[in-house]
């Protein structure tokens, strides 16, 4: 089993950040891993300014699993964008493992990416002429792991999900199901601060999106800590903490 407990490295303290750098980012218990404070997005259209997020407020704390939910177009996605640093906010404060990120350079942004947020979508994004190791493999060519030991980590990690006998296939000769679940292993083999799911369950049958929120809670119960977009209420269930998002505003928060 891929252990999801990272053992604090030296140094990780409050330490200045050059340009195009990477914080050297902590893993204190304390506090929460993010932090959003009036986060708002604005879009122009012509003349037209669209209000996606609007003083967005929202904490998640380590090991908590938290689910947002909306129906289409009431910023959910955009929302996702911001957390996972594919998307700046116009306005508001975004701290991620308590230092902010809103304000960071693209260089340093792309690097806190790769090593501390992994990411599952609804359509897998699995390479077809690689094999299924190697897609795990390869999601840490941007962390610090030695090469020597990705093949080794992708294994334990597919492992983890059930899928250690499927490893050397192509995505191409596996179900909807299992690719979702090697998209699952890409996503915690680096051992990330936050696995962020996108609608991880849209592309799969009633039976088998079953399965993948079995095994999210198998992974919450380990430590990870999730934060998953759905439009699907009875999905959004499943997770500890439910947060409605409408107009680009959270609605609601509900406590499991």
């Amino acid at each position: 089993m891929l252990s999801l407990k990272r053992a604090k490295r030296a140094g990780d303290g409050d330490v200045p950040v050059a340009a195009g750098e990477a914080p050297a980012w902590g893993d204190a218990d304390d506090g929460p891993v993010l932090s959003l404070s009036g986060i708002g997005r604005t879009y122009e259209s012509g003349d037209v300014e669209v209000n996606a997020l609007a003083d967005v407020h929202l904490e998640v704390q380590r090991g908590e699993y938290v689910s947002i939910v909306g129906p289409s177009g009431s910023g959910k996605s955009t929302l996702l964008n911001i957390l996972g640093l594919l998307d700046r906010p116009t306005s508001g404060s975004y701290l991620f493992e308590g230092r902010e990120v809103a304000t960071l350079d693209e260089a340093a942004r792309t690097a806190v990416r790769g090593r501390r947020i992994g990411f599952v979508f609804q359509s897998f994004h699995l390479l077809s002429h690689r094999s299924v190791v190697e897609n795990v493999s390869l999601s840490m060519l941007y962390t610090d792991v030695p090469a020597r030991e990705r093949a080794e980590r992708a294994r334990a990690a597919l492992a983890s999900v059930g899928l250690e006998h499927r490893a050397d296939f192509t995505p191409t000769r596996l179900s909807g199901g299992e690719r979702q679940r090697v998209a699952i292993a890409r996503a915690i083999v680096a051992e990330p601060a936050v696995m962020l799911a996108d609608e991880p369950t849209g592309n799969l049958d009633s039976r088998t999106s079953e399965s993948i929120l079995e095994l999210f809670a198998s992974l919450r119960e380990q430590g990870l800590t999730l934060v998953m977009i759905t439009h699907d209420s009875s999905v959004a269930a499943r997770a500890d903490r439910s947060v409605s998002i409408r107009d680009g505003r959270l609605t609601v928060e509900e406590a499991r």
